[in-house]
C-alpha cells in the first residue's frame, strides 16, 4: 500500500510540475512571445485576431470565462485595451490577474514609450495618456519585454524555473541575431519618406529611420473623408512620399486612393503575428515586414 501511495504521490507531483500555466493574452504578438518563453509549460488563449482592431473587442461571456480561469494575463497596456479589458477583469472575478497582482503583466511597462501627449483632450481623437501603445512594431522592444515576462513566469511557476531560464536564453540569443539581420537588410529604407494610414507606426519609424510626412486620418481613429484625402494629396506636392503603409487589419481604401493618385505603392504590413500569410510567428513577422517595405521601394 505504501508503495502504491508513493507512486501516486510522484505522479501528482509530476503533473503539478508540468501542468500548463493558463495564459490570457490580449494580442497575438504577446501570445507568440509567451509561447517562445514558456513552451509546453503554458496553455495560451489569444483574445484578438491578427485582422482585428485591438482597440475594439466585445466583452463576451466566453471571453470572461477564459479570464476567470487564467493565471497570467499578458497585454500591451498603455490604454490599448481600455475600452474592454476592465469590464472583462471585473466580471471575471479572478483576483489572480487584476492590476497590481503577479498575474497581471503589461508589456508597455518594460519599454520607452513614444508620442506621450503633453495634453489630453478627446477633441484630438484616440490619444493615449501613456503614449502610443503600438510597441510591437519595433523588434527591439521584445528584448526588455521578454526579460520581464520570463521573470514573471518564474515568479508564478517556480517549479519550472530552469525551463524558463533556458527558453529565455535561447530566445534572447536568436532574437539578437535576427535583429542584426533585419537591420542590415533594411538599411536602404533609412530616411525614406512615407505616408501612414493610422498613427500606428512611430516605433517602426524610430527603428528603421523612416520619415513620416503625412497621415491619412485627420485625427487618430477618425476615418478620413474624401476632402481630407484631397488635402493630403495636395501636401504631397511639397513633401513627396515613396510609400503609403497601413496595418493589415485596416480598411485599405484610403491607402489605395492616395497610392493611385500619388503614383506610389501601397504597402500592407502584418502589424502583428498572423497579419499576413507570411507572418506566422514572431520571427516571420519582421521577416515579412522588412521584405514588404523593400519590395515597395522597387
Amino acid at each position: 500500500m505504501k508503495k502504491i501511495l508513493s507512486v501516486i504521490s510522484l505522479l501528482l507531483l509530476s503533473s503539478q510540475v508540468h501542468a500548463a500555466l493558463n495564459v490570457f493574452a490580449c494580442e497575438p504578438e504577446w501570445a507568440a512571445l509567451t509561447q517562445q518563453l514558456a513552451g509546453d509549460r503554458a496553455s495560451i488563449y489569444t483574445v484578438t485576431g491578427a485582422l482585428q482592431d485591438p482597440h475594439r473587442v466585445e466583452a463576451r461571456p466566453s471571453l470572461i470565462a477564459k479570464a476567470r480561469r487564467a493565471q497570467l494575463l499578458v497585454c500591451t497596456g498603455a490604454e490599448l485595451e481600455t475600452a474592454w479589458l476592465p469590464v472583462v477583469l471585473r466580471e471575471s472575478g479572478n483576483g489572480a490577474i487584476q492590476p497590481g497582482s503577479a498575474g497581471y503583466f503589461e508589456a508597455a511597462q518594460s519599454v520607452r514609450m513614444l508620442e506621450v501627449p503633453t495634453r489630453l483632450d478627446r477633441a484630438d481623437g484616440d490619444v493615449h495618456a501613456a503614449g502610443n501603445p503600438h510597441i510591437q512594431i519595433d523588434p527591439r522592444n521584445f528584448l526588455p519585454v521578454a526579460d520581464a515576462l520570463s521573470k514573471r513566469l518564474i515568479q508564478l511557476d517556480p517549479a519550472n524555473t530552469e525551463h524558463y531560464r533556458q527558453q529565455y536564453a535561447a530566445f534572447d540569443r536568436q532574437w539578437r541575431a535576427a535583429l542584426a539581420k533585419w537591420e542590415h537588410q533594411a538599411a536602404p529604407l533609412r530616411g525614406m519618406p512615407i505616408i501612414v494610414q493610422h498613427r500606428g507606426f512611430p516605433y517602426l519609424n524610430n527603428w528603421l529611420g523612416l520619415k513620416q510626412v503625412a497621415e491619412l486620418e485627420p485625427k487618430p481613429g477618425m476615418e478620413p473623408s474624401a476632402a481630407y484625402l484631397g488635402q493630403v494629396l495636395g501636401q504631397l506636392q511639397q513633401h513627396p512620399a515613396k510609400l503609403v503603409i497601413r496595418a493589415a487589419y485596416q480598411d485599405g481604401r484610403p491607402s489605395e486612393w492616395i497610392a493611385e493618385r500619388a503614383h506610389i505603392p501601397a504597402v500592407t504590413l502584418p502589424f502583428t503575428v498572423g497579419g499576413t500569410p507570411q507572418s506566422g510567428d514572431l520571427f516571420a513577422l519582421f521577416d515579412d515586414t522588412v521584405q514588404r517595405l523593400l519590395a515597395g521601394l522597387k
